[in-house]
């Protein structure tokens, strides 16, 4: 089930969405790509986007204490929002 996004967050699903589309990323790929200098931020959006359900996670097969992420589509998780 997927939320709404404030305006901040929308701005960097945008640039990943438009960065990797279906193609799974980790966050060093995720921190190139917003150009983030703190990886705490980017841990910051990447949390965000896992908790209201635009971004899946797993772990890295190879290193499980690597994470590799995946976005879902602007369709799907606009479709998924619950209306109250």
């Amino acid at each position: 089930m997927s939320h709404p996004l404030p305006k901040w967050l929308m701005y960097r699903y945008v640039i990943l969405w438009r960065a990797f589309h279906t193609e799974e990323f980790s966050h060093d790929d995720a921190a190139y790509t917003l150009q983030e200098n703190n990886p705490m931020l980017t841990s910051v959006i990447l949390s965000g986007l896992k908790r209201a359900g635009w971004l899946m996670m797993r772990l890295d097969p190879v290193d499980s204490r690597k994470r590799l992420y995946s976005i879902k589509t602007p369709e799907r998780a606009v479709n998924e929002i619950e209306l109250k």
